[in-house]
């Protein structure tokens, strides 16, 4: 049937669609969905940031609450008056005044060896001894030799005397009495020889029985007796290093040359120290020896000596060691401790307690030595935080405590 229309059509009415197809969404309704979703999340970002800077305002009033409103509890330390030393830092290595590598000078069989290992010899003691029997025959026959030609000049020396006494009397020709007097001469030259040859052989002798040079330690064996050695030969015989006193060689940046020549020249002898490799443990203190006389042009460095007495042998030979020479002593400076000094940026300052509260005062930092340091910028007898750094602020009320107060927990801020 068809379908009837009413007699009056409302304006705005639309007629059904005779087509058959289904209505498609509009577009304009998916651009309000991703438009709603962008919302959404701008409204979460919005509320994260709020609530992030709603924790930093509480921890800011809380921090706030204990430096101004809560007392901090701390320890304290008093600025003091005094000296402290000038230090130049270097590594060194020490090294024996003498050290001897004793060779043979003659060729023979080894046929005993004095010394032990490691054992402190003093000068003169027998170190190795070597066959000395084929040395000891020659002196005998340079002695004989000697000896002969002795009794030779002495018979001859009475001729010339009797031909003296007989040219006197014209009993004897000028000639004879002239041979005589070269006779006498050309035996005297031979005793002479004699006396050369005997003393050369005992020379030679005396290298059989080796001595210390000078008192001293020897190292490891290096001999064994029935060795046989040779003159001409580079087997070493023994090794004595003198350990007491000993030296420690050490550089010097040429920039400080001139600090330590101005101490020389008023005739100041020098400090050295010397640290374990760890810097830990003073192992001894001596007194600057020389200076070298040029300046490495490689480094820019100097090399100095220092002597030790090392009676206690805590220097080894060509052990390595951190050496710490005094240059100068600065006197009547402020010293407090190193941990007391806090740093901002470029600036150094320190909490001053006084009238139960913290003030932030602004130092010049000078010369530091083993964990003390000279300031400008405070007075000695001023009282100044050695703890709970982290919770101080400028005007800080604070409590003082006897004890350690331990840091990061909540006890560390308690009254």
């Amino acid at each position: 049937m068809d379908q009837e229309l009413p007699e009056t059509i409302p304006p705005n009415h639309q007629l059904p669609s005779t087509t058959g197809d289904a209505p498609k969404p509009p577009r304009k309704r998916r651009q309000w969905l991703w438009i709603l979703l962008l919302l959404v999340f701008a409204l979460i970002l919005v509320l994260i940031l709020r609530h992030h800077d709603n924790t930093q305002q509480t921890a800011g009033a809380g921090r706030g609450r204990r430096g101004f409103g809560g007392p901090v509890t701390l320890t304290v330390t008093t600025a003091q008056k005094g000296d402290i030393g000038v230090y130049q830092d270097a590594i060194g290595t020490v090294t024996p005044v003498y050290t001897a590598s004793i060779y043979n000078q003659v060729t023979g069989v080894i046929t005993q060896v004095h010394y032990r290992e490691g054992q402190t010899v003093q000068k003169g003691d027998p170190l190795v001894d070597i066959d000395p029997r084929q040395f000891q025959a020659q002196v005998e026959s340079a002695e004989g030799a000697l000896e002969r030609d002795t009794n030779l000049l002495a018979q001859a020396k009475m001729d010339l005397e009797r031909y003296q006494t007989a040219w006197s009397r014209n009993a004897i020709a000028k000639q004879q009495l002239d041979d005589q007097e070269k006779i006498v001469a050309q035996d005297e030259g031979l005793v002479r020889s004699d006396q050369g040859t005997l003393d050369f052989d005992k020379v030679q002798l005396s290298y059989c029985h080796i001595v210390a040079p000078f008192t001293g330690r020897v190292g490891l064996r290096l001999v064994d007796p029935g060795n046989l050695v040779q003159s001409s030969g580079s087997t070493i015989l023994a090794v004595v290093a003198q350990v007491q006193p000993i030296t420690v060689v050490f550089t010097l940046a040429q920039d400080y040359l001139s600090q330590v020549l101005e101490q020389i020249h008023h005739g100041a002898r020098l400090t050295v120290d010397a640290y374990d490799r760890e810097q830990t443990k003073k192992l001894a203190t001596g007194k600057l020896l020389a200076l070298d006389n040029q300046i490495d042009t490689t480094t820019g460095t100097v090399k100095l000596r220092a002597l030790f007495d090392n009676r206690d042998n805590s220097l080894f030979p060509n052990q390595f060691v951190n050496t710490r020479l005094l240059v100068t002593t600065e006197h009547g400076v402020t010293l407090i401790p190193a941990s007391t000094i806090q740093h901002n940026g470029q600036t150094s300052f320190v909490y001053v307690i006084a009238n139960g509260a913290a003030k932030v005062q602004n130092i010049n930092p000078g010369i530091s030595d083993h964990g003390v340091t000279a300031v400008e910028g405070i007075n000695p007898g001023d009282q100044l935080a050695t703890s709970s750094f982290e919770k101080l602020q400028d005007g800080s009320k604070v409590i003082i405590s006897q004890h350690p107060v331990l840091q990061n927990t909540p006890e560390s801020n308690a009254p």
